[in-house]
């Protein structure tokens, strides 16, 4: 190659990937797409994205915590938290009440369908983080999570 880099192993559809093997986040990305496609198969049966189980685990948590809060917690913009709110209210998994201590603040609670959805969905994604992570050891398991959380809990400034 004439930028000096050498060729690499190929992947399945036998493309050189190069410089994209030593890319941190290009192997986040395919990592991601892998759990991706088997925590959708998992979860067809609830119909419910990763962003949208992780806000009713938050919000089961955390009962009364407002939109901001779990919008913040997911790194999610004002608006796409309001849609996502409004889908799930909609489908009666979740109810929006006014705060007593401030009207303005909408707090989030699970509704008993909501509960009882979690508890099923929680069972099959176990199952799914089993079955996903069959390959690593609890201590690797460990270190991994760990190693994410680094990543991504770091202050870089923008």
């Amino acid at each position: 190659m004439s930028d000096g880099i050498e060729a690499e192993e190929t992947s399945v559809e036998g493309l050189e990937r190069g410089w994209l093997k030593s890319i941190v986040g290009y192997h986040l990305r395919m990592a991601h797409v892998a759990l991706y496609r088997d925590f959708a198969a998992a979860m067809a049966e609830f119909d419910l994205t990763q962003k949208q189980m992780a806000a009713l685990v938050l919000i089961a948590t955390n009962p009364g915590a407002s939109q901001v809060d779990v919008a913040n917690a997911l790194s999610m913009d004002r608006a796409t938290m309001m849609g996502m709110v409004k889908r799930l209210t909609a489908r009666n998994l979740i109810e929006r009440r006014s705060s007593t201590a401030d009207r303005r603040r909408q707090e989030l609670r699970l509704t008993p369908e909501g509960q009882d959805t979690l508890k099923r969905a929680h069972l099959a994604i176990d199952a799914h983080e089993e079955r996903f992570c069959a390959i690593l050891s609890p201590q690797e398991r460990e270190s991994l999570i760990s190693m994410l959380r680094r990543l991504y809990e770091q202050d870089i400034p923008a």
